[in-house]
């Protein structure tokens, strides 16, 4: 009796240790933008290709909007393994101790695109993100939002227009000196407060990509919004590194195919969705939209090329310069 005992306990627990292998890998992705944001989309599509490509082995769970974390407490929880991954903006990594990232804050440091992408696919970009290892973290990708728009309830044409505006702000050393050069009150903010500020008057304004603007609503409580494009907003992907190493290597190679995939797709739709959400802004009439002439955005970057200089001690002279080495920017010619 008690070997028959003892052989249905085996069997019972063999099956139950069948039963938990067959149980998928659980990612949770949290990230604290709408859905319908080009880094919501990536995230979307991110989970898509992991379990086409794990064959199901690997089930992703994204959270948006900071459903189940906010912006500032992110960033401990994947060091904790509460979630696997996220996908940060880039100056969320200065208040970690990486203040290089804090390079990518730098007003006016990229035109376009093509100089951006020039910094974060190659060797600096990549040298960065080896520097959140020793944080527990692993770097996997860089994603774009875009180029960033200023709006306010007042017209911004000059930087002199800024002066004693409260304007809201990430939490970042580089954002606060740029707010600063133009005379503004910077005002650290978690993303998802930002609504209620404009909406209340806590703050007069903000800095945004025209996506995260229209899909958080703040265009309906901002009646100007100035096309600057004065600062890049991207995001790093990151993982628990713990939990990364830990994981069989087909199935890692898996997810690195499926990162890849969105990365491309991601980047792909940023700037469409973008223009899109500008041109829905537009079409509302709750905002104003501002161009600035050449004369103007000229006197913008000569308010604001002296941040660079004021945090090349914190980010680095050398990363800089390396920088400006890339996109072909001279400060001097300003």
């Amino acid at each position: 009796m008690k070997l028959r005992t003892l052989m249905m306990g085996l069997i019972a627990a063999t099956f139950a240790c069948t039963a938990l292998a067959d149980q998928p890998i659980v990612i949770k992705f949290s990230h604290v933008v709408a859905t319908d944001t080009p880094k919501g989309k990536g995230a979307e599509f991110f989970k898509q290709k992991a379990e086409e490509l794990t064959k199901g082995r690997v089930k992703v769970e994204v959270y948006p909007n900071s459903t189940l974390y906010k912006d500032k407490e992110e960033m401990e929880a994947l060091q904790l393994g509460a979630v696997q991954m996220l996908a940060p903006s880039l100056a969320k990594f200065g208040p970690l101790g990486v203040k290089e990232f804090e390079l990518f804050d730098l007003p006016f440091i990229f035109d376009n695109y093509g100089e951006l992408h020039k910094v974060t696919t190659g060797p600096v970009g990549k040298s960065l993100l080896k520097k959140l290892e020793s944080k527990g973290i692993l770097g996997l990708a860089y994603w774009d939002n875009g180029f960033k728009v200023m709006s306010a309830n007042k017209p911004l044409r000059m930087p002199e227009d800024f002066k004693g505006l409260k304007m809201r702000i990430q939490s970042s050393n580089v954002l606060d000196a740029q707010m600063r050069a133009l005379g503004a009150l910077p005002q650290k903010m978690a993303f998802s407060e930002v609504y209620q500020a404009l909406q209340t008057g806590v703050v007069d304004g903000t800095e945004n990509p025209p996506s995260n603007l229209y899909t958080q609503k703040m265009h309906e409580v901002q009646k100007y919004v100035t096309l600057s494009d004065h600062g890049y907003l991207g995001y790093a992907v990151i993982v628990n590194k713990k939990f990364w190493d830990g994981l069989p290597a087909d199935i890692r190679k898996a997810l690195e195919d499926a990162m890849e995939q969105a990365t491309r797709y991601a980047n792909q739709i940023a700037k469409v969705e973008n223009d899109q959400a500008l041109e829905a802004v537009r079409k509302s009439g709750k905002s104003e939209i501002i161009t600035l002439t050449p004369e103007q955005k000229k006197a913008w970057k000569k308010a604001l090329v002296k941040v660079h200089e004021q945090m090349a001690d914190r980010i680095g002279k050398e990363l800089i310069q390396s920088v400006y080495q890339e996109t072909g920017f001279d400060p001097h010619k300003l």
